[in-house]
């Protein structure tokens, strides 16, 4: 037996006592490495652009550049830049998009991290942001996109449904207000937030939780068909990008 402040303790007993308790990242069953990987990712990219509008001498250019090289819009699609399907999701307009954008990206990427693991955050995050792509060039095919936010919208989707899947109805879940509060931010101002690519996003990222969460869950489902199904419909999201694209810019040289 040992002497505690009050009374004693049997040997187990003070070995439980002595346990370490974790607060922060170190408290969370699995490490957000994939949250942290792309929150570096943009952050770095922002860094970038800063450091070539300073080489160029004209502040803000650097930026400027990337966003017109890298962004996201339909003649950039036509002319088979497919890789600005990617690249937009990685740009900001500035350090309050930035932020903004890697603070909810902080917020729900634990969430999806902690219910699927690295691998399926990474299939959700992506599916979801070829998806918000999507949705940008349907609503405004005209305009340079950029920003995580298709994909962010993305995961949050996947926790609204990755929680009814474990028994939360829709209607309970914490995530509504800020849905709504967004939904209503969006609107007002569509002149200069992708409505497009939010609302695609969102749907894609929903989907993609459903084929993981839900249809993954069921002892009957394969393991590899939420992956099958993710890579058939990035697909199909790239083909409709292009075909969209495509589309619009026909229709503006008068085919």
């Amino acid at each position: 037996m040992h002497q505690a402040s009050v009374g004693f303790h049997c040997p187990e007993c003070t070995k439980q006592g002595a346990q370490k308790v974790f607060q922060g990242i170190g408290s969370l069953r699995v490490p957000p490495v994939f949250t942290q990987a792309i929150i570096a990712i943009n952050v770095a990219i922002f860094i970038l652009g800063i450091l070539l509008a300073g080489a160029d001498g004209a502040t803000g250019r650097g930026l400027t550049e990337m966003q017109r090289d890298y962004g996201l819009w339909a003649g950039g699609i036509w002319n088979g830049e497919l890789y600005r399907l990617v690249t937009s999701g990685f740009l900001h307009a500035g350090i309050i998009h930035l932020g903004f954008n890697m603070w909810i990206l902080w917020v729900f990427g634990q969430a999806v991290e902690q219910m699927g693991g690295k691998g399926k955050s990474a299939a959700i995050y992506f599916l979801a942001m070829f998806a918000g792509g999507l949705g940008a060039l349907i609503l405004s095919p005209g305009s340079l996109t950029v920003g995580a936010s298709g994909a962010i919208f993305g995961l949050a989707g996947a926790v609204l449904v990755g929680q009814r899947a474990m028994g939360v109805p829709i209607r309970n879940s914490p995530l509504l207000g800020f849905l709504v509060l967004n939904a209503v931010i969006t609107l007002t101002f569509s002149g200069t937030i992708s409505a497009g690519g939010h609302l695609g996003g969102f749907i894609g990222g929903a989907l993609a939780g459903w084929l993981f969460f839900d249809l993954g869950a069921k002892r009957t489902t394969p393991s590899w068909v939420p992956w099958a199904v993710s890579g058939v419909v990035v697909v199909a999201l790239v083909v409709a990008s292009v075909v969209v694209s495509n589309s619009w810019v026909n229709s503006q040289i008068g085919f």
